[in-house]
């Protein structure tokens, strides 16, 4: 399991600890992942995730899960969440369209 974020993309970022004297270290900085249960309301169901804190706090932002990932862009998004995106998308297209009697 790769250490990135599935909505955001924020991964593993290498730079170097720099001491009083300048001496420079190798060192990897990794993200704060949390693993995280959400609620999609066009679904009415759960989706497991695993995200960063800044993740997070952004979908809260946003409204909820559902308006975070109409937003989000595809490049960013892990395979679970692009496929979620366009269940989401599928659900709220349907919701729009009146059907005919």
């Amino acid at each position: 399991m790769s250490r990135r974020c599935e909505l955001t993309g924020k991964a593993v970022q290498v730079g170097h600890l720099v001491s009083h004297s300048n001496r420079k270290t190798k060192c990897r900085f990794l993200p704060n992942l949390c693993n995280v249960t959400l609620q999609s309301d066009a679904l009415n169901r759960r989706v497991r995730l695993r995200v960063t804190a800044h993740a997070l706090r952004s979908v809260e932002h946003r409204g909820g899960l559902d308006a975070f990932l109409v937003k989000a862009r595809e490049i960013e998004l892990s395979q679970t969440a692009r496929l979620l995106k366009r269940e989401i998308q599928k659900k709220l297209t349907e919701a729009e369209t009146p059907v005919a009697a």
